[in-house]
């Protein structure tokens, strides 16, 4: 999340921040809202209203959504932050200052994420996973680029194993819940079995998979106070971190593996010959199109309601449509970042970019920032605006927030070095309060 270089112990001079790489993020920033806000705002298995119906305006929006963002704008966060590692460090020469200052940096981050998911109450928190995969990421920032891309497709397969390890788990407790049912409905005595598996199959649907009932009572939760919605997500931001770390890591991992390598090869610094940037963008729309298309059309005729969610579930031993994933939003999101640097390098559009550099460089504070909005906006304990707007609507609300920060990120960065929270994070790093005022 920050690019500004060092030298010794301070930061230095802010021209020597290679802004395409801030608005790169600053489009991953704006764009990864895209993803959150129906997090924010949406009750559970609201989709179904529309996701199977090419006649409401919302499954159009949700499709290119789907197509074109869904995964892509992480993604190319992640890449950035992988490429910022090796900005922290440069021109820092090798020693123990530099380790010291760069997992000092990550604890905070860590931290920052607990503050982000257990008080603010966003529980799709990205920090606290950043700051624990930026620490191992550190491990290979002197590894080659050819070895760190290799590692993509071996991660995203240890990926799909243990997604697939985890799908069959629940797979083998939904069956037997099914048949203690069957069972229950016959009048037959229960064994300890299946008494057990009516037991488990509950804690699926409390933290994972809500039955009707669930999805209407945790509505009724997140149009409450602020105390009620914190004992309903915080216990989820908790699995999260904890009990399902290791199911997230590697995603993000592999996404840092490729920032390094594109660093390292000039990819996102916008030092290919254009005619390089245009073969990306053939390949990654070429491909990874088609391969997100069929995936969007599978899901659209296998996951239309619980209910189906569930058949599938009982039907399928496993989601081969899962490798899909992986490839289609590296493809994609590699077609997404050639396509910025070449309109960045073309000079067209300077003003917009401009803007996405400062959105850039208080990414930060800028995400914060899109989490504090939209919990006032749409929890109960705020404007109570949870499940009140329709699916389209909730993006007029990240419009309204893109704009205001697009404006008001140049405006702070005329007066201050830094965005508040990138100044407390790097105060807190150094651990020496940093000049903010120009």
């Amino acid at each position: 999340m920050d690019t500004e270089t060092i030298n010794g112990k301070l930061p230095v001079s802010e021209t020597s921040r290679l802004k395409v790489i801030d608005a790169l993020r600053g489009v991953a920033l704006l764009g990864i809202l895209l993803m959150n806000i129906p997090g924010f705002s949406m009750p559970n298995y609201s989709f179904e209203a529309f996701k199977n119906d090419p006649s409401n305006v919302n499954f159009w929006v949700y499709a290119v959504i789907s197509i074109f963002f869904e995964g892509k704008m992480r993604a190319l966060f992640g890449m950035v932050f992988g490429a910022g590692v090796l900005l922290f460090i440069a021109n820092k020469g090798k020693g123990k200052s530099t380790h010291a200052l760069f997992y000092r940096r990550m604890f905070w981050l860590v931290l920052f994420g607990l503050v982000h998911a257990h008080l603010i109450l966003w529980i799709g928190d990205i920090l606290y996973l950043y700051g624990i995969c930026g620490m191992i990421l550190y491990l290979f920032r002197n590894v080659k680029p050819k070895y760190l891309v290799m590692g993509i497709p071996l991660v995203a397969i240890m990926d799909f194993t243990g997604s697939t390890i985890f799908y069959k788990d629940i797979r083998a407790k939904r069956l037997e819940y099914v048949d203690a049912v069957k069972a229950k409905s016959a009048n037959q005595t229960l064994t300890d079995d299946q008494t057990k598996a009516l037991t488990e199959w509950r804690e699926i649907e409390k933290t994972m998979i809500p039955s009707r009932e669930d999805a209407k009572e945790n509505t009724e939760k997140m149009k409450s106070d602020y105390a009620t919605v914190a004992s309903y997500l915080r216990p989820l931001a908790f699995e999260g971190q904890t009990k399902y770390l290791l199911l997230s890591l590697w995603d993000s991992l592999a996404l840092m593996l490729l920032g390094l390598a594109l660093y390292k090869w000039g990819f996102v610094t916008g030092s290919w010959a254009n005619k390089d940037y245009w073969k990306v963008i053939a390949i990654g729309y070429g491909i990874g199109i088609p391969l997100v298309l069929y995936s969007f059309y599978y899901n659209f005729t296998h996951y239309s309601t619980l209910e189906a969610n569930l058949a599938t579930m009982e039907a399928t031993p496993m989601v081969w449509t899962g490798l899909i994933y992986p490839f289609q939003r590296i493809l994609i999101v590699m077609g997404h970042a050639a396509s910025i640097i070449l309109l960045y390098k073309s000079g067209l559009v300077q003003g917009l970019f401009k803007r996405l550099e400062a959105v850039g460089q208080m990414a930060f504070t800028n995400y914060i920032t899109h989490s504090i909005i939209c919990t006032l906006f749409f929890f109960g304990y705020g404007f109570n605006y949870f499940g009140e707007l329709e699916y389209y609507q909730i993006y007029y609300v990240a419009l309204a927030i893109w704009i205001f920060q697009l404006i008001i990120s140049p405006i702070w960065l005329k007066h201050f070095r830094f965005g508040p929270l990138e100044w407390l994070w790097r105060s807190l790093t150094y651990w020496k309060v940093q000049p903010m005022k120009r």
